[in-house]
């Protein structure tokens, strides 16, 4: 989607922090686009932060549960009859949801799965056939973060929720390529957004069996960082690598080392032994993706 002027955009979780930057960016480049969010007082900032730019008429604001299907079909059908067709789906809705495996609970995975996998599986599953309907391509991209890439110890929940949607990303790139579709795995390292309010979004259900509100109360108070990313910086940076059709939207380049020793990791691990080259021929189609080469390719990676 180099021409993204004139085109319409859905975002989860887009009235805040990252998704906030990402419509900002978005708007700036001439799109339509649809703010959703779970909290109604981010909605009504980010009404009054595009109502100072003189930018709302290109925006619209709904209030939405991504784990709520019927809300999702219904807000699907508001974007289209407000805006008309959709190119762009942003599932960025998502919590920082951090404390070590010995303290986690049912509750603490069901929240996070039901929000991070579940609310992106309902965005894909709501708007993939409108697009495909349409025939004019588009694009999608799922928020995941670097704790997806590089997972620290302390926490195995967020790590598993974004190291999911990035598995996610990578097989439907080569499945939707043929219908002009791009797909980006966005893995956005420090930015100044409202993490910290994750025990705020936590609803009543997913409190009762909970190892973590001592943690989320202590990150309530935690200090931001000094040198984190701005959201119109890490928005800009998302819309270069959806017009570069980017399978990874990376934002800072601290992280590359990092990611070079897991994959070293990986590499070192493997037996040190010959191919068995029947066993490669029979199995080919599983040992290796062209979408992967095709990023190196793209890249003047040799």
């Amino acid at each position: 989607m180099k021409d993204v002027e004139g085109k319409v955009a859905f975002i989860t979780g887009g009235a805040s922090g990252i998704g906030l930057g990402i419509a900002n960016a978005f708007v700036n480049a001439g799109m339509k686009v649809v703010i959703s969010d779970f909290r109604q007082d981010h909605l009504e900032e980010s009404k009054a932060y595009f109502k100072q730019k003189n930018l709302e008429q290109n925006t619209h604001h709904l209030r939405l549960d991504v784990t709520d299907r019927e809300a999702f079909s219904s807000a699907a059908d508001e974007t289209e009859r407000v805006f008309g067709k959709v190119h762009l789906l942003c599932n960025n809705a998502g919590m920082g949801i951090l404390g070590p495996l010995k303290q986690a609970r049912f509750d603490d995975w069901d929240w996070a799965l039901e929000v991070m996998i579940g609310g992106v599986v309902n965005g894909i599953q709501t708007f993939l056939p409108l697009i495909l309907q349409h025939g004019e391509g588009g694009h999608i991209v799922t928020t995941s973060s670097m704790g997806g890439v590089i997972p620290l110890a302390g926490s195995p929940i967020y790590s598993t929720v974004k190291a999911a949607v990035i598995g996610m990303c990578e097989s439907m790139r080569g499945e939707l390529a043929a219908d002009n579709i791009g797909v980006s795995a966005f893995c956005p390292g420090p930015v100044s957004t409202n993490i910290h309010e994750v025990g705020l979004m936590r609803p009543e259900k997913f409190k009762k069996d909970s190892g973590y509100a001592e943690k989320e109360s202590q990150l309530a108070d935690r200090q931001k960082f000094s040198n984190e990313m701005n959201i119109e910086e890490c928005g800009e940076r998302v819309l270069r690598g959806i017009r570069r059709n980017d399978l990874y939207i990376f934002t800072h380049r601290e992280f590359r080392e990092g990611v070079a020793e897991r994959m070293g990791a990986m590499l070192a691990s493997f037996p040190n032994e010959e191919i068995n080259q029947a066993r490669a021929k029979e199995f080919s189609f599983l040992t290796s993706n062209p979408v992967f080469k095709q990023v190196i390719k793209e890249a003047g990676v040799s």
